[in-house]
């Protein structure tokens, strides 16, 4: 139940922002709406003041909203009200008008992020697990337990680090730019502070993803403890159980779970797994298991899986800012979630990103259960993030969204004519096919993600 209040909540909030977004525009500039809808379908409750003021309506179908305003195209209209009419404005009103609804959604993203750290959210401990040996960060000299507690471009002005994930959002900007990174780093006890150069030039800001994650070496340190064991999967063949402790691997001691994953990841040859002994702590008791990791193909590479979570929850942080600070760092995180997004988007057009990564309503329902049972900063991330996405969604150049009609006035400026009617009609039939498509491959990721069907 918590699970579909939270859906309704963030579909409720962000489809009334973002319409009225188009609404309070549409009427700053003179046009007249007739009705201003959450959801579609069946009527449930209306508002309307006076026979020529807003039909305000919720609907039963709550998956979006729109906002009717007058316009000749749509049917006739009283001579008195022309002017009032949606396709009489000049091209510079109907431009911002309809922009203006992707554009409410990134501003509610930016105050939903500074408010989220307003708030204060629970973040992990800038505390490193084992760095991979051929990782940027282990030729840097980093090492498990390293405490990274400032950051530097050029290694005289520096800046102090208040959780992992500020660390790596500080690595990322600087792969984008090419640039490297000085770290100061202790130990976890805050001694023995030293200072390092991490090279992030050596990773192509143009094909960032997971493998190239793994290069730049860089986890939370945890402990080397079994989460949600698989049925079926390697490790429970092997006879593992979640909450078991690995201590060793083929007698070599497993210092964190960073370590663990890179022994696993390597533990096949070209002809197949290769089993090893573990040693493993179970209720008190030391225990040696045999354990033949399956070999599986990532990113053109043989690696192992044993089909388990590994690690513990990492050591978290409380982070807070002041206002100005998380206004500021919201329009940044805006900004970065949203170039992001849209390098997505293109990498998934020319096939360099797979489409699994669309994600449909099941997938935000089931996040925004859980982003709502972690606190309200996490709800509130969460909801910025999916604004973010719809924000960016609704001015791609589609027929059937915002940015389609936008890609009608940029024609209608540039020739000096409107798109034709019979040109306007076919180009939304096949946006309407494509929005279609894409809605059944989100749902069929989102029903292969959460059923772990393959």
């Amino acid at each position: 139940m918590s699970t579909l209040l939270a859906f309704l909540l963030t579909l409720g909030v962000l489809v009334v922002v973002h319409e009225y977004g188009h609404y309070r525009v549409a009427r700053a500039c003179g046009v007249k709406v007739l009705r201003f809808s959450v959801g579609f379908g069946k009527v449930l409750w209306r508002r309307q003041s006076g026979p020529d003021a807003t039909e305000f309506t919720l609907c039963a179908l709550p998956l979006g909203g729109y906002v009717r305003m007058l316009d000749e195209r749509e049917g006739p209209v009283d001579p008195a009200l022309r002017s009032q009419a949606f396709n009489n404005r000049p091209l510079r009103q109907r431009v911002v008008v309809v922009a203006a609804g992707p554009l409410a959604n990134l501003l509610l993203a930016v105050l939903l992020f500074a408010g989220a750290m307003w708030v204060g959210t629970s973040e992990p401990k800038a505390l490193l697990g084992t760095p991979p040996s051929d990782s940027v960060a282990a030729r840097a000299g980093l090492r498990a337990g390293d405490w990274v507690r400032a950051t530097s471009h050029d290694g005289q002005e520096w800046r102090d680090l208040a959780s992992y994930t500020e660390l790596m959002t500080t690595l990322l900007e600087a792969v984008s730019t090419g640039e490297t990174v000085h770290l100061d780093v202790s130990d976890a006890g805050g001694h023995g502070r030293r200072s390092l150069v991490l090279d992030t030039s050596r990773l192509n800001a143009a094909s960032m993803d997971a493998a190239s994650l793994r290069k730049l070496g860089l986890s939370p340190l945890s402990e080397a403890v079994l989460g949600k064991v698989s049925p079926g999967g390697a490790a429970a063949q092997a006879g593992l159980l979640e909450g078991d402790v690995v201590r060793q691997v083929d007698g070599l001691p497993v210092s964190d779970a960073a370590a663990l994953r890179e022994l696993i990841r390597r533990s096949v040859q070209a002809d197949g797994p290769v089993k090893s002994q573990w040693l493993i702590e179970r209720g008190g008791q030391r225990l040696e298991i045999e354990v033949s990791p399956r070999a599986v193909s990532d990113a053109g590479q043989t690696i192992g899986r044993i089909e388990a979570m590994v690690g513990a929850a990492p050591q978290m942080v409380k982070v807070s800012r002041g206002f100005f600070e998380g206004l500021n760092l919201g329009v940044q995180r805006t900004w970065s979630v949203s170039w992001m997004t849209l390098k997505v988007f293109g990498r998934m057009l020319v096939g360099e990103a797979s489409l699994k990564n669309l994600s449909g309503p099941l997938t935000i329902a089931d996040y925004a259960g859980q982003s709502a049972r972690s606190g309200l900063a996490q709800y509130l991330g969460f909801l910025a993030l999916v604004s973010v996405s719809l924000g960016v969604l609704n001015l791609l150049p589609l027929p059937m969204l915002d940015g389609g009609h936008l890609m009608y006035y940029l024609f209608e400026g540039l020739s000096g004519r409107p798109v034709s009617e019979w040109w306007q009609t076919q180009l939304q039939r096949a946006g309407a096919l494509i929005l279609m498509l894409m809605m059944a491959l989100a749902l069929s990721n989102d029903v292969v993600r959460l059923t772990g069907l393959h």
